[in-house]
């Protein structure tokens, strides 16, 4: 079976769908996931809960590394990581400090295997848009990058392009030889209430095992997961779960009010992005489930 070298960068510890992808990844038989960083405020405690997902997943092996706490140029929208009260000592997991290791890791395995990697970006986009900055040639040595970000049915802001705007307008313009969008408007068809996702988390075991005990500090306040990333991540492996099309995608910088919105370009001369359009949510979920089971 040919597999897909994966590199994921997640905020995981806010929103719980980055440990519903993240428990995909690990039973997907395709995936080889070469390393997880993190990203966001307290950085670290979201690099003990992924490194704990793994780890109930029954992998060890998995590099976990501290990225970028500060977005660029606007203030921290999600400074703390709820989630990590999930976690006590039924979870083991690896200690980290708050010293970024995630931009020279990210440097080092995209150049170890140029034209090979995707990289699935489910957070705010600062630590790829750091990479980018740093080694201009990182882009072009990507085989794909796959992003849960945007909104392209609404002139709306959707969160993770809304956390670091500035950083998400460097990513979509940077050479990428096959770049993604799975926005809000398509993964927000994919949603399933508390109850059901606690019954067949907990059929399904492993790493959802730990993710169902998270899952309950997202239920206090909502009651349902929707589940936006991983929908990114199993598109990677299955790409009729949504249709796409070829686009322009830019970044609204200079308004305050409308920062963050992902515009389209129609008249565009040249369309580099593909945008997700719509989605099969039936379909998604048999496939999400028959991987990881329940």
């Amino acid at each position: 079976m040919n597999t897909v070298p994966i590199l994921l960068d997640t905020d995981i510890g806010s929103d719980i769908d980055d440990a519903v992808a993240l428990a995909y990844l690990l039973r997907q038989p395709q995936c080889e996931l070469m390393g997880i960083t993190t990203v966001s405020g307290e950085p670290e405690k979201r690099a003990m809960l992924a490194d704990a997902v793994c780890r109930a997943g029954g992998r060890e092996d998995i590099p976990v590394h501290v990225g970028s706490e500060n977005a660029w140029l606007v203030p921290p929208k999600q400074p703390h990581a709820p989630q990590a009260a999930a976690l006590s000592d039924r979870w083991p997991h690896r200690e980290f400090t708050k010293e970024n290791t995630a931009i020279e890791f990210l440097r080092q395995t995209i150049r170890s295997r140029p034209g090979e990697i995707t990289l699935l970006a489910i957070g705010p986009l600062t630590n790829i848009a750091l990479i980018f900055a740093m080694d201009p040639e990182i882009p072009t040595l990507l085989k794909s990058l796959m992003l849960m970000g945007g909104w392209f049915t609404a002139p709306r802001s959707e969160w993770n392009i809304l956390c670091d705007p500035h950083s998400a307008a460097k990513v979509f313009a940077a050479p990428v030889p096959n770049l993604t969008a799975v926005g809000i408007d398509v993964t927000g068809q994919c949603r399933l209430p508390a109850e059901e996702c606690r019954r067949r988390f907990v059929q399904a075991g492993g790493a959802l095992e730990l993710v169902s005990a998270m899952a309950e500090v997202w239920f206090h306040d909502v009651p349902e997961i929707v589940f936006h990333d991983p929908l990114a991540a199993a598109l990677i492996f299955n790409a009729t779960l949504c249709k796409t099309e070829a686009q322009l995608v830019e970044i609204e910088l200079t308004s305050p009010r409308l920062l963050g919105q992902t515009l389209l370009v129609p008249e565009a001369p040249s369309k580099p992005h593909q945008i997700a359009t719509d989605v099969d949510p039936a379909a998604f979920f048999a496939h999400y489930f028959e991987v990881v089971g329940g």
